[in-house]
């Protein structure tokens, strides 16, 4: 048993009854398992319905006859309610919660009952078996980490337990990359997992070294990329360079692991936890092919109305023996920083850097790093008022730990930003010289 299982139950969170639903669902016929999602659905969206007032006050009549008409909620609907989010049947103390948005900008608390948490990890535990490995296999993580002494221990300290090792993405010099390629030699690794920009930079790293990460590790089966899109060029220069399969994890934590790539490439999605919807532009199912929303209902969680939740990602459909399929997932593309010392980092560095600001002033709504040359970085902040001072000297503090002094940081409040063509809030726009 792996210390995240262990973990897991200590806690409460019904992983072994997770897992037998998981195989239950999963042994369903073609037409059982559409009757057993539809129903599914609906008795999601009922529940909510009578226990959750944000919910409930979204409709004047009840509940709509067809699936379409029900609202499609977005995360500025979740920041915005002055209605409670939370089922009357919860006590958010006693269930699982998160912090997401450091990736887009949009700061968002949600909240998972503890058998919908452990659904996601049965999962992610049967989506790994497909590879050969699982939630105990020794795993080379491309991550963040926190730099503050208390909270980096801490990690560090659920890095053993979990059985993997962390390297940091706040530099990814040569050198650093020289050092993480030594930490291959010496370790058995199953399996890489991480951000994709990093993970991209340390295969052209190898590539210009004229080496293959397998031959340094032998034990290594696969390359999980996360966070950002990992498109064909990078798992073609990945898969070359690690001479293992690089595939896409793509999930979203207030919603669940929406979707896995399988063996062959194609994306599996997580029918068995999330329903999943492709809107064409004027809001209805997509029927075409072309480029599509994607709209998510969280089948499990009856602690918060996940239900036609909009991420903001795009993805590009086809059709497949008269079925519509994800042939490309549009959104979520990462960016490194290259700072005045030739340092390079990942943008996923300024998630660490801003989260003081994101997590206690309650006051942002929205915000987006520009790089107006290698020594500049000017923040556009979207709020309800002025962000205290307090906040704004953190995030320059911060800048200098996770990055490297002498930087200029300046702050400007906006009434708005612009979205990506995919339809997603980038944050972070690199200096291009």
């Amino acid at each position: 048993m792996s210390f995240l299982e262990l973990s897991l139950k200590l806690k409460g969170f019904p992983f072994d009854e997770a897992v037998e639903e998981l195989n239950r669902i999963k042994s369903m016929n073609p037409v059982e398992f559409r009757t057993w999602q539809e129903n599914k659905k609906w008795e999601i969206a009922n529940y909510h319905f009578l226990n959750t007032e944000f919910y409930k006050s979204l409709f004047s009549n009840g509940l709509p006859g067809r699936w379409e008409d029900l609202p499609v909620l977005k995360k500025s609907d979740f920041q915005n309610s002055e209605k409670k989010t939370i089922s009357d049947q919860f006590d958010k103390n006693k269930i699982y919660s998160g912090f997401t948005s450091g990736s887009t900008g949009e700061p968002f608390n949600y909240f998972k009952d503890k058998y919908s948490h452990a659904m996601t990890w049965a999962l992610i535990k049967d989506r790994y078996k497909g590879f050969g490995i699982d939630l105990y296999s020794k795993q080379a993580r491309f991550y963040g980490i926190p730099l503050e002494k208390k909270e980096y221990y801490m990690e560090k300290f659920k890095d053993i337990l979990s059985n993997r090792k962390r390297f940091p993405v706040f530099d990814l010099s040569d050198n650093m990359l020289q050092k993480f390629l030594e930490s291959f030699r010496k370790h058995s690794f199953d399996f890489v997992y991480g951000y994709t920009n990093s993970i991209v930079l340390f295969a052209r790293f190898l590539k210009s070294k004229n080496l293959i990460l397998k031959n340094e590790c032998p034990s290594l089966k696969v390359c999980i990329c996360t966070s950002e899109n990992c498109h064909e060029e990078d798992k073609k220069i990945i898969s070359q360079t690690f001479g293992i399969p690089a595939v896409n994890e793509y999930g979203a934590s207030e919603v669940d692991l929406i979707a896995f790539e399988d063996t062959e490439g194609n994306w599996k999605l997580s029918d068995e936890n999330v329903y999943t919807e492709i809107l064409d532009e004027e809001g209805n199912l997509q029927v075409k092919e072309g480029e599509g929303r994607l709209v998510f209902t969280a089948l499990h969680n009856r602690a918060m109305p996940i239900i036609r939740y909009e991420i903001g990602d795009r993805v590009l459909t086809e059709k497949r023996n008269d079925k519509l399929i994800i042939k490309r997932l549009l959104g979520g593309i990462g960016d490194s920083i290259i700072l005045p010392s030739g340092k390079k980092s990942s943008a996923v560095s300024f998630h660490y850097i801003t989260r003081d600001i994101l997590e206690n002033s309650g006051l942002l709504k929205e915000f987006i790093i520009r790089q107006e040359n290698p020594g500049k970085f000017v923040f556009e902040i979207v709020s309800d008022s002025e962000i205290p001072e307090e906040y704004l000297n953190r995030i320059k503090s911060k800048m200098e730990l996770y990055l490297e002094p002498g930087l200029e940081v300046k702050f400007n409040r906006v009434e708005k930003i612009e979205r990506t063509k995919a339809g997603k809030m980038k944050l972070f726009y690199p200096y291009i010289n």
